[in-house]
């Protein structure tokens, strides 16, 4: 009997999509888990597109379609499977029958034994839910193979039918005694004579729980494989032990996201493939008492297949529901679906602003449902994910890159696993998602201003060193177009190479002003800035003879021109109520990882043990890797001075290990503070075990804390980090990785930062001290620009407004020193040296500004300022 291969399924418990799904002129459905409800597919009902409808997911997406009311499976390849996501086999010891019509397009391909088309009964993934079973179940193989014998598991037929033409497949199943007997008939269609039958008892009940799903399996093709293999009409499954979810159902409307800046709501709504059907209209909605609203129609994008929508004026000071609404055109009337959710009050007059700091999420706990059940306790204002929302591997099958059609396909079902994750915490709070390399099917990225980079010689370390993008630019704008397009407007939108778009920005939302960079997209390849004789592989330098500090001053870029500039006008403009200010990017500005000393690239990290608790592995040193923002260096240290000018926190993902560091440029703890969050799903645990003898670690704190300096020779100040440990938790590839999130809460009142650092599993109800070690901490804002202070001005006593903005010019250079909106009314300006200085007071938002000059740190006397 051919079983599915042991899997543990492991319960994280489970997150019910609010989706709604009912035809025009009808009442909403109260959906509720319903026993022995029969199932029918409706492919019928549907128009020709690239989807196979909300009750279920494709594996792969672009491998899947409705064609003349039947759902055709486009390639001739291996494990390609369809889940139905609304009925599924209980645990219950009853009959069930299904039955599915087929019609093999692709006899030339299916001629072994091994190939096989039919039915996945019993798919169960890794966990205990119904999107991990879709997505990695794995369970009873059944059906007609390709030499044209019934099959149940490893139960053949001795007889041999036609498979060229259209056949009926049922089968049902009943308990006998402790197992299941399972009958298989194949009948032809239309008189419905029986072809053949196969009888299987014996078959345990545990094969027989979980998922069902349609199956197309060309284990040896290799004629043809791009040719469909077979099309599937008339599913039906019923029975007592079949259950029913209608709530189960993902897509057509999958997610939303919104972000509300300067009364300006921009949202993104991801839909499924339905551009192609003629007349859809795709509706933001909001509830005004028991009706609801129309504010905006838009298009969908052809590639991307998102709807985008923006309000300016937003008139509304409270939480207020909104949904995104689209009708298709079916060929029984029009459908309607809905996706729920709820756009919040900002909270400008709240006391605390919340954020759910998310980054770095390969598959392993797909669907991830304790995530957002443990993250939502916290109740966050908003949430930020700074990149790696997927990687290549995510649902499995790797990349296709070309023709783009399939390409953007292929895209969109790792997007859609990563919204079905966690849509739940978006729904009904605002949010950001940046891309990072991995979003575009890179290892790492610098961009290079938009270049090119040549697959000429492979999909490898060579292509991505030339640097640029190695996908096309239609492809890559409509990665970003799905992921950023619900941002405040970009500083400055001009494109780059290509036509490439942008989207660095700030985003003000209930007094805390954020700027949003994108490190990779200006950053110079090392490969070609660096003499030939480094040997650069991946940003990794690979003679080891070659010191990389010694070239620290190289003609490279960071953050390039553009964004340096924004970077300035930002931390300048406390405009909008601003209080307090906070920097987002895909990764660090110092490089807080080691590897086993002698290493010249990092390619082992997957592989390195984890440590017991409290075990200090030796031998390591820091790591130059070139894809952090520890490099080049003096560009790091350019953007430092800028950021540390307004107090900013910094915030960070890419790294796969969380950590708090104080970053120094000419000494330790001369900048700001820096939060590099954990990783949701930890594909690269690196981690952080310098070489400590003789060294002076923090009073009371590990070894590995304190001042160091890494790879690039870079100051930093290491305050905490999550290193990987074995927890003794399962799965150890999760918990032993040490995932997670960060929250960090921004209070206006005491002008503090409290960085939270959660692990994945922990309740933070039920276990408020569950932090990673070393977390929480709280910082002053003022301490974000840790420069000691040479000699202060004369106290600042203001009138005429509340929390006035403090700038500070030294009149020598005519350069800002620091801009800052204090709390209170009275101030004393720290200076960094002998000179005059200029100091502006104002209230940005009322326009009002006063001017001293030639103020020096000897004065001793208070001035007064009236606005």
């Amino acid at each position: 009997m051919r079983r599915r291969k042991a899997v543990k399924a492991i319960a994280l418990g489970t997150v019910t999509p609010h989706l709604l799904f009912r035809n025009r002129g009808k009442d909403a459905e109260h959906y509720t888990i319903l026993q022995g409800t029969a199932f029918e597919s409706s492919w019928h009902n549907w128009p020709d597109m690239l989807w196979t409808g909300p009750e279920f997911w494709g594996n792969r997406l672009q491998d899947w379609q409705i064609k003349e009311g039947k759902a055709l499976c486009l390639v001739s390849d291996n494990n390609r499977t369809l889940h139905c996501l609304t009925h599924q086999l209980a645990e219950n010891q009853d009959p069930f029958e299904t039955s599915i019509t087929i019609t093999l397009l692709n006899g030339e391909a299916a001629t072994s034994g091994n190939d096989h088309v039919g039915f996945l009964l019993g798919a169960r993934g890794r966990f205990e839910d119904y999107r991990s079973a879709a997505v990695f179940g794995e369970g009873l193989h059944v059906g007609i193979s390709g030499d044209g014998k019934l099959f149940i598991g490893d139960v053949k037929s001795g007889k041999s039918i036609p498979v060229k033409e259209k056949v009926i497949l049922s089968l049902n199943g009943s308990p006998e005694g402790d197992h299941y007997r399972v009958r298989l008939a194949a009948m032809s269609v239309g008189e419905k004579e029986i072809q053949d039958e196969l009888v299987a008892d014996n078959v345990p009940f545990n094969d027989l729980i979980g998922n069902i799903a349609l199956l197309s399996h060309f284990a040896e093709a290799n004629v043809n494989v791009e040719k469909p293999s077979v099309a599937f009409e008339s599913w039906t499954i019923k029975g007592p032990k079949v259950v029913h979810h209608p709530d189960h159902t993902f897509g057509p409307i999958c997610f939303a996201q919104y972000t509300l800046h300067n009364k300006i709501l921009k949202v993104t709504a991801q839909l499924a493939p339905i551009e192609a059907i003629q007349g859809h209209k795709v509706f933001l909605q909001v509830k005004e008492g028991r009706q609801w609203k129309t504010l905006k129609e838009s298009p969908v994008a052809p590639m991307g297949r998102s709807a985008h929508f923006r309000v300016e004026g937003w008139p509304y000071g409270d939480t207020v529901p909104y949904r995104v609404r689209l009708e298709l055109p079916l060929k029984n009337g029009t459908g309607e679906f809905l996706y729920e959710g709820a756009i919040a009050r900002e909270p400008i007059d709240a006391r605390q602003v919340k954020m759910a700091v998310f980054s770095c999420n390969c598959d392993y706990g797909f669907p991830d449902a304790d995530v957002p059940m443990n993250a939502n306790k916290h109740k966050p204002d908003l949430a930020v994910f700074l990149g790696d929302q997927f990687y290549e591997s995510t649902g499995g099958f790797g990349i296709q890159t070309s023709p783009k059609d399939k390409a953007s396909l292929d895209y969109l079902r790792k997007w859609y696993m990563f919204g079905w994750s966690y849509r739940d915490i978006f729904r009904n709070i605002p949010a950001l998602c940046i891309p990072d390399d991995h979003d575009v099917y890179h290892g790492n990225v610098w961009g290079e201003g938009g270049k090119v980079a040549p697959t000429d010689g492979g999909w490898n370390y060579a292509a991505q060193d030339q640097g640029g993008y190695k996908m096309p630019p239609e492809w890559v704008n409509m990665v970003q177009e799905t992921q950023t397009s619900h941002l405040p407007d970009p500083y400055d939108p001009t494109p780059i190479q290509q036509g490439i778009g942008v989207y660095y920005t700030a985003w003000n939302y209930g007094g805390i002003s954020m700027a949003i960079l994108e490190d990779r997209k200006f950053k110079s390849a090392p490969k070609n800035v660096l003499p030939p004789e480094a040997k650069v592989v991946n940003g990794f330098i690979q003679n080891p003879d070659f010191n990389i500090k010694e070239y620290r001053d190289i003609d490279a870029e960071l953050l390039g021109d553009r964004q340096m500039k924004f970077l300035n006008d930002w931390a300048s403009n406390w405009q909008l109520g601003t209080e307090m200010k906070v920097v987002l990017s895909q990764t660090n500005f110092s490089t807080v990882a080691t590897l086993p000393k002698g290493s010249v690239i990092d390619s082992m990290v997957p592989r390195l043990p984890i440590p017991e608790p409290g075990e200090y592995p030796e031998g390591d040193a820091p790591t130059a890797d070139m894809d952090s923002n520890g490099w080049p260096q003096k560009e790091r240290d350019e953007a430092l001075k800028v950021i540390r000018k307004c107090f900013a926190l910094h915030i960070a993902g890419d790294q796969h290990l969380a950590s708090m560091v104080q970053y120094g440029v000419e000494e330790f703890g001369d900048a700001g503070f820096a939060f590099a969050g954990p990783a949701l799903n930890n594909l690269w645990p690196r981690r952080w075990w310098p070489p400590v003898e003789d060294h002076q670690p923090l009073p009371g704190q590990p070894a590995y804390t304190g001042n160091f300096e890494d790879g690039f020779g870079n100051r930093m100040t290491v305050l905490a980090v999550a290193n990987p440990r074995k927890t003794n938790r399962l799965p150890a590839i999760i918990h032993d990785r040490v995932t997670g999130y960060g929250m960090v809460t921004f209070d206006k009142e005491d002008r503090t930062m409290k960085i939270e650092c959660w692990p994945r599993y922990a309740d933070p109800e039920k276990d408020p001290g569950g932090q990673y070690k070393g977390w929480p901490f709280t910082i002053k804002q003022e301490d974000n620009y840790g420069r000691k202070a040479f000699g202060y001005l004369p106290t600042l006593q203001i009138q005429g407004a509340r929390d006035p903005v403090i700038q500070v010019i030294n009149e020598a250079n005519g350069e800002v020193e620091y801009t800052l909106r204090i709390k209170g009314n009275s101030f004393k300006p720290k200076v960094f040296g002998r000179g005059r200085y200029t100091v502006n007071v104002g209230d940005p938002d009322r326009g009002k500004e006063k001017t001293i000059k030639g103020l020096t740190s000897s004065q001793g006397k208070d001035i007064t300022i009236r606005l």
